[in-house]
């Protein structure tokens, strides 16, 4: 039987979830900025878990609108380039960096750099100023080779719960997400080929070389998807 997957949101439904995640989460700052790296960039819940804040900013403390996600955060190691543009997930961002420094969350002694923030640090952190727990997972690659892998269950079982907090019914995840990123593109005629490219699926392994998909062809795909996410 073929697994079920997350529902696409439409924007008026994520706009819902985000005014109920302001009004009724313990930690709004955080919560929005989880919910927006997934609508807006596309990314998967343990890249979410994974990334660090020396991943999206850089040591003089600007954000970084081009994220190079390494490879030992990603689903099978593969590296790929993820776009902090949207304007909602740039104040998300700096509102939580702000709002980690202010609690000594992973705080450094000179705020010159990182705006205070240890770069090493996890960029998402638990209410007890920790990583979200990860867990060992096997599953058979696109070689059909078993391959152990970390996912963030925990933080995945949490994002889901924003949803369900939000009165979405069954259906929503935190898949719903990603699922909405590359749906609202596609919906938009952009390439599969650029769509699966910012997605970072693994079926493109061996002929991701060859893809006529210029940087250019990336940013305007994102700077479209930007444009219509306000929008019913």
């Amino acid at each position: 039987m073929e697994p079920k997957r997350a529902k696409v949101l439409t924007p008026a439904k994520f706009r819902h979830v985000l005014r109920v995640t302001e009004a009724t989460s313990r930690f709004p700052e955080r919560d929005t900025l989880i919910l927006l790296l997934g609508v807006t960039c596309g990314m998967r819940i343990t890249e979410i878990a994974r990334i660090e804040v020396g991943d999206v900013l850089a040591k003089s403390g600007v954000r970084r609108e081009e994220v190079s996600l390494r490879s030992p955060i990603t689903k099978g190691c593969r590296p790929r380039c993820i776009y902090l543009s949207h304007a909602r997930t740039i104040d998300a961002l700096d509102r939580y960096i702000e709002w980690r420094y202010q609690r000594g969350a992973g705080a450094a002694l000179d705020r010159r750099e990182y705006r205070g923030l240890m770069p090493r640090t996890r960029l998402i952190l638990t209410q007890k100023g920790g990583p979200f727990e990860l867990s060992v997972k096997r599953r058979v690659n696109f070689d059909g080779e078993t391959a152990e892998y970390l996912a963030a269950d925990s933080l995945q079982s949490y994002a889901t719960g924003l949803y369900r907090s939000a009165g979405l019914g069954v259906g929503y995840s935190s898949q719903s997400g990603r699922r909405t990123f590359a749906s609202r593109l596609v919906a938009q005629g952009h390439s599969l080929d650029t769509v699966q490219l910012l997605l970072g699926h693994s079926h493109l392994d061996h002929v991701s070389p060859c893809l006529q998909v210029t940087r250019r062809e990336r940013w305007e795909a994102i700077a479209a998807f930007d444009r219509i996410l306000d929008k019913d």
